[in-house]
Order: structure tokens, then sequence, then C-alpha cells
């Protein structure tokens, strides 16, 4: 056991309330990672988040507000339902994950509780990718958002930042970077199928956006070099609140024919699907959040064992090369995506001594343990008062 989770758990009556309008109260990084790490070091865990029904699971109370239908019914009245369970909770700490939320935030500061602000990406450069904001209302938001942000560093108690990226937006005292890393445990829970007795199945696992390549993964299956019978298993769905326009147009072409689209699927569901294929397709475009952005799925895939298939940024590419667990290549060049693809499958032997290189990089260098030692760490600091820790970097 860490030194951290020893510390926490002399603190056992502490309640803490995750707050969240936007994500599911099973997210890998909410649920999984934070609110597992925290009840299993003593803490009283509570999750608000829009869900069809309230639950405890794994120690933590996972408390159901409705779901929202569309975005504008996001900020509005699941925002008040979610602000009005967190108050009703009346936990001492408050740890808030969307953007929206934190000027209940400020206001929960005003009446003495702590209050950490958890970045899961950069706001200002964010909004700039978002296809739903106009044009010409991107940079006004984006100058909003700064504000934002800067404000949250200096009102919250302490702050949580995905990745080094976004932490370099706030006060490095208060700040410690959680990064999105796997449990070790929970990426060998799942038996995995013997890699030479697997179908030729590529997988995408997440939302469907143009800018998550899902055009690009689609054309690459229709070129001649990736063999017929390879086919692209789908985990995800097409944005919040869908995007019809667009999974029309995925539909109708060509590559579909050779898709297996499952919608949205459970972390068990996700396991399993991993650890039954042979390759994970990552073709973010290179838009300014995701160059130096550290995604879930990275991880994820190579905790499971499959080789990785994706964007060639400066970042994916120092850790897929430096691990030697996959291959980079230009995320809106189908060709090139299906030259990749192809060399995979025509070499499995290759293929799976790569999956086995990404989990042995998980075990050693991108596991979960240090990034939860991290988060007691700030809990342990802000509970004794003093909010002031260094910044770690890995």
């Amino acid at each position: 056991m860490s030194t951290a989770m020893t510390d926490a758990m002399t603190h056992k009556a502490l309640k803490v309330c995750h707050v969240t309008t936007v994500h599911d109260p099973l997210d890998d990084r909410i649920f999984y990672r934070e609110c597992v790490t925290l009840a299993e070091a003593g803490y009283r865990v509570v999750i608000v988040a829009p869900a069809a029904s309230s639950e405890v699971r794994a120690g933590v109370s996972l408390r159901a507000i409705p779901r929202p239908s569309r975005r504008m019914q996001r900020m509005t009245s699941t925002l008040w339902s979610a602000c009005r369970a967190a108050v009703d909770e009346n936990a001492d700490l408050y740890h808030v994950h969307d953007p929206e939320l934190l000027p209940f935030g400020f206001v929960l500061r005003l009446f003495g509780k702590q209050v950490i602000y958890d970045a899961h990406e950069d706001l200002p450069d964010d909004v700039m990718a978002k296809d739903w904001i106009p044009g010409w209302l991107r940079a006004p938001v984006a100058v909003l958002m700064g504000l934002l942000t800067r404000l949250s560093g200096e009102i919250c108690s302490g702050i949580v930042a995905a990745n080094p990226r976004i932490a370099r937006r706030f006060p490095v005292f208060k700040t410690a970077i959680v990064q999105n890393f796997p449990r070790i445990s929970a990426a060998t829970s799942v038996a995995a199928e013997d890699y030479a007795d697997r179908p030729q199945t590529l997988v995408y696992v997440g939302s469907i956006t143009r800018i998550r390549g899902i055009i690009q993964m689609i054309d690459a299956l229709a070129r001649p070099v990736v063999p017929r019978d390879a086919r692209l298993v789908i985990a995800g769905s097409f944005g919040t609140y869908g995007d019809p326009e667009l999974e029309q147009s995925v539909r109708s072409s060509t590559g579909w024919q050779r898709v297996d689209f499952l919608g949205w699927r459970s972390h068990t569901d996700v396991r399993a699907l991993l650890q039954s294929a042979r390759v994970g397709l990552l073709l973010f475009h290179p838009e300014k959040p995701h160059i130096e952005a550290q995604p879930t799925k990275l991880f994820e895939y190579m905790s499971a064992g499959i080789p990785i298939v994706a964007s060639d940024f400066p970042l994916w590419r120092e850790i897929l090369e430096g691990a030697g667990c996959g291959l980079v290549v230009d995320p809106l060049d189908c060709d090139a995506i299906a030259r990749a693809i192809a060399s995979l499958l025509a070499d499995p032997q290759r293929a799976e001594e790569m999956g086995r290189r990404g989990q042995q990089a998980v075990r050693s260098r991108y596991g979960w343990e240090p990034q939860g030692d991290r988060l007691l760490g700030l809990y342990a600091r802000l509970e004794s008062g003093d909010g002031r820790l260094a910044v770690s970097h890995v």
C-alpha cells in the first residue's frame, strides 16, 4: 500500500462529493480511477451525475440526476439539479469536473467549503475545436474560458490537471497532475483471447466525431490493401447528443459495410472487446487540443496488449515509439492509415510483440498507482489546511 493511501486512511470521516453534468457516473477517470481510489483509502465518496438510477458500487455512492436530452438542458435544468443534489449531500470537500460547475464551486468557497476543480481539458484551446459553437463565436468564448480558468486557479482550493499541458494554466503550488493512466488491476481483470486466435478485428472506443477521425477510419477500411475479412468494431456514440448528419454520412459510405457498431458499452464490455481485438485505432485530427492530449483510450489499448495505429503527434510518437507498441501516421491520409493497418494484420507475430511491449510500458511507466498517490496527496494537504504542494510531472 502506498504512503499516500496509508496517510489518507487516517481521515475516514471526510465526505467528498464529485459532481458532473457532462460525464457518465461510471466514467473511467471519475469513477474507476479517482472515486474508487478515494473510497479504497477510506473516504466517503458520492458522485452526483446524470444517470438512470442511484446505486452504490465499489464503495462509491452514485446519486442520479435526470439525464439531459440536449446541450442547453444540460447547462440549465441539469446544472440546477446537480447543484441542488450536491448541496444536499453537505460534503466536506467538493470535486467538480465541468467548467459550467465552476461558478457553483466559487459559491461553495464563499461558504467555507473546500473545492477541487478537475481540469480534463485545456478549455480555451478546446473551445476552438468545438464544431457545435459557431465559428465567429469561438474566439470570444475562448477568451471567456481563459478568464474562467484563471479564476478557478485563484478561487478553488486545489486543481487536478489531466496532463502537464493543462497544468501550465494553473498555479503550481495548488495543482496536482493526475494523468489518465489505467489501473493495472482493471487491465488484468478480463481474460484475453490468445492473439493468434483472434479474428482480423480493429477497434475504436470513444466518442464518434469528425475531428476524432471517424471519416478516415471508415475510408481506410475500403482501401484494397486492407484484408477483405478485416472488420472495425466501434464502441461509442455519435457525440454527446447525437450527430444525425455525420451518422448518416458514415453509414452510407462503402467502408461502413465492414463496421460492427455496438453503441455505448460498459467498462467491463470494453475491456473484453479490447482483449479480443488485433489493433486499436486512435486517429484524432491535428487540432490544437489533441496535439498534447493523453487520451484514456491510448493507455487502455496499451494495457489490453493490442498494437495501436495513431495520429503522428510528437507526444504520441514519443509514447508509442518509446514503448515500441504502435505505428504513427498522418491521420488525414487514408492510404497511410490503411497501409499501417495492413502491415500489422499481415504480421501477427510482430503485432503481438508490440502489444506485449505496450502492456509492459503500462506496468512500468503508465500505471495508475502513482497518479492515485498524487490525488490522495492533494486531498491530504487540503485536509491538513495546507493547500500548497509541489506540482509533479512524469
